[in-house]
């Protein structure tokens, strides 16, 4: 079986949006492998006891999608909003685990791989939401593209056809973000990206 076009993959969205009978349920098994991924990307990241398995984080992202009826311009809007559903649902559980705990063992994240220099090797999950939010107050498009790289694990050539952007873009923003958030989650003082 040949993988889904972007077009095909669109249609559906869009059909789904419109409400049309059955659209839903022809879309998701093409997109289904391709949220797998992005779930086990995420989960790679998280403590190795967390309680959250990489399915559950799928099914939960389609239960959230679902409930909101969103609606979606395309395959790149219907992945980005699944990587930030993914992400607000394991900081939800981050923070309830926290404040179970009082004030225990928040969700670590290992941003190792995102190539942060940060003077530990793990990072509050928590934390890393609150500078994101700032980030995406600031700048909209890199916090999409520290998104869709660190917690995604899309490459760059990935991210640039994802935002609609050239490489050069997506290369820049992100050694831009990865800075102005290493600021941020050090202590430093908020600045411009």
């Amino acid at each position: 079986m040949n993988p889904p076009t972007q077009h095909e993959i669109t249609r559906l969205l869009k059909a789904w949006g419109d409400g049309q009978k059955g659209a839903y349920e022809r879309l998701m098994p093409l997109v289904y492998d391709e949220l797998q991924r992005l779930a086990r990307s995420y989960m790679a990241r998280e403590r190795a006891d967390h309680t959250l398995q990489t399915t559950a984080l799928v099914h939960e992202a389609y239960v959230r999608l679902v409930e909101a009826s969103a609606t979606f311009e395309d395959r790149a809007h219907f992945f980005g909003v699944c990587a930030v559903v993914m992400r607000r649902i394991l900081v939800d559980w981050a923070r309830s685990r926290g404040a179970a705990k009082r004030g225990g063992s928040w969700g670590k994240v290992q941003l190792e791989e995102a190539r942060v220099a940060l003077p530990e090797s793990e990072v509050d999950l928590v934390a890393l939401d609150v500078a994101l939010q700032g980030l995406e107050k600031l700048d909209p498009r890199k916090s999409r593209v520290v998104e869709l790289r660190f917690f995604g694990g899309m490459s760059v050539e990935e991210t640039a056809a994802m935002l609609n952007v050239s490489v050069e873009t997506v290369a820049r923003d992100w050694r831009l973000a990865k800075s102005w958030l290493r600021r941020e989650l050090e202590g430093g003082k908020p600045h411009a990206v």
